[in-house]
């Protein structure tokens, strides 16, 4: 590729994710490639600095799941903060030198070219280990590249051709400068169906559970998101039903139980590790306040969002006011974990999917919405009250501020604002720095 995302193999420490003595290696900004490839022990552990890289806070340690509702929260949030890239976005006046839009890119494809690497070691691997490493590269791979296709480009559209342009497409390490690097924009469909391909060889080759690291069933719930904002309504459905159904998962007691917590919880499928020694929590750092380890409460929850609860409803009870202002509870600890994917998402893929068939694959929509609503300390509704329109109401309470908001509003064709879901303004810009460096690179529309 060019400069701004080739990446020597970086941090290659078991930072966050530090689970046992057997990858415990010391961190290093940089390695030689012939060390680092040519053994069981460095490839395992470049995959480790995989993990690292994508724990990052411009990625899956907050602002990845930020931006979503920064860029579709309008009219139901309110930046009040003064850092200036999080400002454009929420305004949705961004501009090629946003530095949010650089670092996510630039992130992102230094954590692709860190399994790529992986990726072309494997034969050192030690032989029962193969098939574990290359699925977890891949998953790794599947999930930067379905974020990166979702921001830098126009959403995906059942039924269409989807050849808007997407974002490169690299599948072997960057090891050096020249012009074979200048690589040039794959379509959204080619981009998807990379996607697709990474994370359905994962689910394949992962075991069912793997720790904190990603597992097949990790895979399939990502699958289950991918599906689900393609439209493919019966695979989503299947995806998310394999991982209810395993039984390695349960929704926490208490709503307020799945979140601000220092390990998993039995609802995270997958959670970015973060302790006080290690890893960064943005999620605390913008939406709580100063006696929480937050900024200065610089995402405000307004009126319009609150009226989607009912009184009773305990998700509701997890906003709190401070000097007249509104914020969300659900990350007052800097030290908790990012939860990535969790349960409950599983069981609102089930149920829309299944609304939308007239199927009852694993449970009945009314079925998987009750579970959802009675952990909330809510009575169950009837069949005659839980219908597509429901649902998705549903799942807005359920998931809100954790990084859907924009995604969900592309996916229904729905509008932030005066902003229809494929305005240009909604689509982050490809940083100028990547357009200066690589002349093959084509800006989005409306930021050339």
């Amino acid at each position: 590729m060019n400069n701004s995302i080739l990446v020597t193999l970086l941090g290659l420490g078991l930072l966050a994710f530090s689970c046992s003595d057997e990858l415990d290696v010391q961190p290093a900004q940089s390695i030689d490639e012939g060390v680092a490839l040519s053994s069981d022990e460095t490839v395992k552990a470049v995959l480790i600095g995989a993990y690292d890289q994508v724990s990052d806070g411009d990625l899956y340690g907050g602002n990845a799941l930020r931006d979503a509702d920064l860029l579709g929260g309008t009219g139901e949030i309110l930046f009040v903060g003064t850092f200036n890239s999080p400002d454009e976005i929420a305004r949705k006046q961004i501009t090629t030198g946003n530095a949010d839009a650089e670092a996510r890119w630039v992130e992102s494809y230094e954590g692709i070219n860190i399994v790529n690497n992986v990726l072309s070691a494997l034969e050192v691997v030690n032989a029962d280990d193969q098939a574990r490493v290359e699925g977890e590269a891949r998953f790794i791979r599947g999930l930067l590249y379905f974020d990166l296709v979702r921001y830098y480009a126009q959403a995906f559209e059942s039924g269409q051709t989807n050849d808007q342009l997407g974002v490169p497409i690299v599948l072997t390490p960057t090891r050096g400068i020249s012009a074979e690097n200048d690589v040039t924009r794959a379509t959204v469909e080619e981009v998807y169906a990379q996607v697709l391909s990474d994370l359905t060889t994962a689910a394949d080759l992962l075991p069912e559970t793997n720790g904190v690291f990603a597992g097949s069933l990790t895979a399939s719930a990502l699958l289950a998101r991918v599906y689900l904002q393609m439209d493919r309504y019966a695979d989503a459905r299947e995806a998310a039903d394999r991982v209810i159904e395993s039984g390695v998962y349960a929704l926490t007691p208490t709503y307020v139980g799945a979140f601000m917590n220092g390990s998993n919880t039995t609802e995270d499928i997958f959670a970015i590790q973060v302790n006080s020694q290690d890893g960064v929590n943005n999620l605390t750092t913008f939406y709580s306040v100063p006696e929480f380890g937050g900024r200065d409460g610089d995402i405000e929850v307004l009126d319009n969002h609150l009226a989607l609860y009912e009184d009773e409803d305990a998700r509701r009870d997890l906003f709190f006011e401070r000097g007249g202002a509104t914020y969300t509870g659900k990350f007052n600890n800097q030290f908790a974990n990012v939860s990535i994917i969790r349960l409950a998402e599983m069981y609102l893929i089930r149920a829309e999917a299944n609304s939308r068939l007239g199927t009852e694959v694993g449970a009945t929509p009314t079925e998987d919405i009750n579970r959802l609503r009675n952990r909330a300390g809510l009575d169950d509704l009837g069949d005659d009250d839980v219908d597509l329109a429901f649902i998705l109401e549903e799942r807005r309470r359920e998931l809100a501020f954790e990084g859907f908001r924009i995604h969900d509003i592309k996916r229904l064709q729905g509008s932030v604002g005066n902003f229809a879901y494929d305005a240009n303004e909604l689509v982050f810009p490809i940083p100028a720095r990547e357009t200066v460096a690589n002349p093959n690179i084509v800006q989005n529309p409306g930021y050339n």
